[in-house]
């Protein structure tokens, strides 16, 4: 399967594993000059990079790199991101540094990692009832720590 890249700008990075059994494909900052996300700050990243996917049975989900958030606490803002299937415009990532120490970004630095995966397009269905499950309506905790 083959997910088509289009590179926006000369600096772009084509995303790719860092290994063969990486889920992920790196996304890179397409930044010129370094940028210092202050502790508590965010910022939108450019990727670079627009994408095709290869039908609507699929999107593309955002994530955070775990060395970047576990050493220097850079997640993503909205927890994970999602590029739909039909999106064709440029891919950014948006972090927020959760630390209190600055972070500096270096241009081409590897920000997030892009997981491409099916989804089910599913309808929705007004009821008037829902099945009766073991847990019911228990949520929050409700099935132990």
């Amino acid at each position: 399967m083959v997910i088509r890249v289009k590179k926006l700008r000369g600096n772009a990075v084509v995303p790719k594993r860092a290994t063969q059994g990486s889920a992920g494909l790196d996304l890179c900052a397409c930044i010129d000059e370094p940028l210092t996300i202050e502790g508590g700050g965010h910022a939108l990243i450019p990727t670079g990079i627009a994408i095709a996917l290869p039908s609507s049975g699929y999107a593309a989900f955002i994530h955070a790199r775990s060395g970047l958030a576990i050493k220097h606490g850079i997640g993503l803002l909205n927890g994970v991101g999602v590029v739909d299937s039909d999106y064709r415009g440029e891919v950014c990532v948006g972090v927020v540094n959760q630390f209190a120490e600055a972070y500096t970004v270096s241009p081409g630095e590897r920000i997030a990692q892009m997981v491409i995966m099916p989804v089910e397009l599913m309808e929705c269905e007004t009821v008037t009832e829902l099945d009766e499950t073991e847990r019911g309506e228990g949520g929050f905790g409700s099935t132990g720590r």
